[in-house]
């Protein structure tokens, strides 16, 4: 903080394990790469390289270096495992991973189907190597999964070893946790987080109002994904109740 505040709510500190934000890269340069850091790094927790960017991304090696300096932990976009999948490569992104020293992975099937029970092998086999980010939820638009579908796919995600899930929406934050409006499916939302400990789950959440609402809901430490790079610190504005959408979620009542 530049100057003293009352009112603003404690942020937990890095490393987080509730907080967290996660920043969607999908295709930054190096040198954005480094203005980010120098503009929010403390404020990030995880970066995703974005569906399957990382393969054709310039300087994959120096954004890494300069992400884990910074204490930021980056990651594969869960659709480029499924890319591997797709093509009975699983062996060579587990070598991938070695290669660039990966700490963290993602695995979701939100493009290719995988049976539940496969998926949760997979998980169980990445996290001897890697932390393991789950995702669930389909890409597709359209697409209804039950409110128990979502609750038993994550609790067998998380006891397969799974650090965290994440619940999907896509970068356009339309599907999965969201109405085709982009509005939150609060009754969805509701049955998963009365089953799901919301410390356990990263909610997708590219657009203001979305984050607005899970600020609201869970507080100044839930954890949201899919930002934008140059929405961080506007994020973090919305976190400490410095934006209108959440400026009396913590004032004090005056006597």
């Amino acid at each position: 903080m530049n100057f003293d505040l009352s009112s603003i709510p404690e942020r937990s500190k890095k490393p987080r394990q509730n907080g967290l934000t996660m920043v969607m890269d999908k295709g930054l340069s190096v040198r954005e790469t480094e203005d980010l850091i120098s503009a929010a790094g403390d404020k990030i927790d995880l970066l995703k390289f974005g569906f399957g960017s990382a393969l054709i991304t310039p300087h994959l090696d120096k954004k890494i270096s300069l992400l884990r300096e910074a204490d930021i932990y980056p990651y594969f976009g869960g659709t480029l495992l499924e890319a591997y999948l797709a093509r009975d490569q699983f062996d060579d992104f587990r070598k991938l991973l070695d290669k660039f020293g990966m700490t963290h992975a993602e695995i979701s099937d939100g493009s290719i189907t995988i049976p539940h029970d496969r998926k949760c092998e997979y998980i169980r086999q990445l996290c001897q190597q890697v932390t393991v980010i789950s995702e669930v939820g389909s890409k597709e638009e359209g697409i209804i999964i039950h409110p128990a579908k979502w609750i038993e796919m994550m609790q067998k995600e998380l006891k397969a070893g799974a650090w965290k899930v994440i619940a999907e929406a896509r970068e356009s934050g339309t599907v999965g946790i969201y109405r085709p409006n982009g509005k939150a499916h609060v009754v969805l939302i509701n049955k998963i987080t009365a089953k799901v400990k919301p410390d356990n789950i990263i909610w997708e959440a590219p657009l203001k109002n979305q984050q607005a609402y899970f600020i609201k809901h869970f507080g100044a430490n839930v954890n949201l994904g899919n930002i934008a790079p140059n929405e961080v610190i506007a994020l973090e504005t919305l976190r400490l109740g410095l934006r209108s959408d959440t400026f009396f979620y913590y004032l004090k009542e005056k006597k």
